[in-house]
């Protein structure tokens, strides 16, 4: 069975290109509101959901937070992709880092994989804020994902690296 986001879309929550702008547990400066030290955002529940996400071919999304969690899936499984063809975790960490700083496409952009899924910016400041949104997003969620695929060590985990051949809705990220 699929897993959905918890997290709860407050109707005051700012959206950009019908993407909500979802509070964060984050260090990294950006857009995003700060989120309570104990709780689960949206990062963590897309680290957890992501081994078993990425095996099925549909999901239904049922509100706004599952479609982050989708393009969380196939940032991480980009990621893993990455990471899997790195020796050492500095060389993992060095690809990590040059992936944070590519440029990436959002809605409306040649390139963007989930164009049915979110709209165009009808604006250059909610394009800017989307962008921002998602280079924030991205960043925490490369920091958290290091956790996971390296152990303390700095051996990788097989048990992670093992889900990068997999293609989550039969759609891969542009490398």
């Amino acid at each position: 069975m699929v897993h959905h986001s918890s997290v709860k879309v407050d109707p005051e929550t700012q959206h950009a290109c019908s993407c909500p702008i979802l509070p964060l547990k984050s260090h990294i400066r950006g857009p995003a509101p700060s989120a309570e030290a104990g709780s689960t955002d949206i990062i963590d529940e897309a680290i957890n959901f992501f081994r078993a996400n990425v095996l099925f071919r549909k999901f239904e999304v049922k509100g706004s937070a599952d479609k982050l969690l989708v393009y969380l899936t196939l940032y991480i499984n980009m990621a893993l992709k990455r990471i899997e063809a790195c020796k050492t975790e500095a060389d993992g960490v060095k690809a990590i880092i040059n992936l944070g700083l590519e440029k990436f496409p959002i809605p409306g952009e040649p390139g963007f994989p989930l164009g049915g899924l979110f709209t165009a910016p009808q604006t250059k400041e909610e394009g800017d804020l989307l962008r921002n949104y998602f280079k924030q997003v991205r960043e925490e969620t490369s920091g958290r994902l290091m956790e996971k695929v390296y152990r303390r060590n700095g051996t990788p985990n097989k048990w992670w690296l093992a889900f990068a051949k997999r293609k989550f809705m039969n759609i891969m990220m542009p490398l």
